[in-house]
């Protein structure tokens, strides 16, 4: 009986006082500070596309944003990539971005419509020191309008990325008044010059997006309630509201 009082004492004694905390209060409540109830966190899960030319920096922006990392070494994208970041954007909301880097020469083939599928952002990018890559910019935005919209029927938010803003420019990009314009032509929610390398407007163009996809899930929430407004009961059965110019 002492024996085995001594090796208890050595125990309690030897431990560090957080795990004999641990082990002589388990049955109550952790700290508030570490108590964290999933109830109250609201937790969305969006798919961003990440598209344009090849050689563009897709790649490396979503190294850069998703691990804070970057290489002048990658090896081209074949088919699709995918990555995950984790936003704890206020202290009530959790969003998770999958993140799908889609291959340039995608564009030629026939998959683009199964990896675009569900998607409710996207980013475009080109780079600014190859004009050629600008030039192709027209032709993703309509393969992805044509190809995935929102529930109702309009273009997903897409924001165009001028990539690779630490080196010499090549053509529009060094007008942001016409780019303005090309971005309101072409159904843009805006642009940002981006620099994977020197971590430049890569966090800042995503909550843009994300604040984007936010505004329309909010808004076809309400336009779902006013749906729902609209509606009567009589007699236990739900009835639609007639919109008519007369009354017969």
């Amino acid at each position: 009986s002492s024996a085995y009082c001594l090796a208890a004492f050595v125990i309690c004694v030897c431990l560090p006082p957080h795990y004999h905390k641990c082990l002589t209060d388990h049955t109550r409540e952790p700290p508030a500070c570490q108590a964290t109830s999933s109830a109250d966190k609201r937790e969305h899960l969006y798919k961003i596309l990440v598209i344009g030319e090849l050689g563009t920096g897709k790649t490396s922006i979503i190294k850069r944003y998703v691990h804070q990392f970057f290489s002048q070494h990658y090896r081209a994208t074949i088919g699709v990539d995918f990555a995950l970041k984790v936003l704890n954007w206020d202290s009530n909301t959790v969003i998770r971005l999958q993140l799908w880097d889609i291959a340039g020469q995608e564009r030629f083939g026939n998959m683009t419509r199964v990896y675009y599928k569900e998607a409710v952002g996207a980013f475009v990018v080109f780079d600014v020191t190859r004009a050629q890559t600008f030039d192709a910019v027209t032709k993703w935005k309509t393969d992805l309008d044509t190809k995935v919209t929102l529930a109702d029927g309009s273009p997903i938010p897409t924001v165009l990325l001028a990539n690779k803003c630490d080196q010499p420019k090549e053509g529009v990009v060094n007008n942001p008044a016409r780019m303005d314009d090309y971005c309101r032509e072409r159904g843009f929610s805006g642009w940002f010059e981006t620099s994977a390398k020197e971590n430049i407007n890569i966090d800042e163009a995503s909550r843009f997006l994300v604040n984007k996809i936010l505004s329309n899930e909010k808004q076809g929430m309400m336009m779902t309630e006013s749906m729902d407004n609209d509606k009567f009961s009589v007699d236990g059965k739900t009835n639609s509201i007639e919109r008519s110019g007369c009354r017969c």
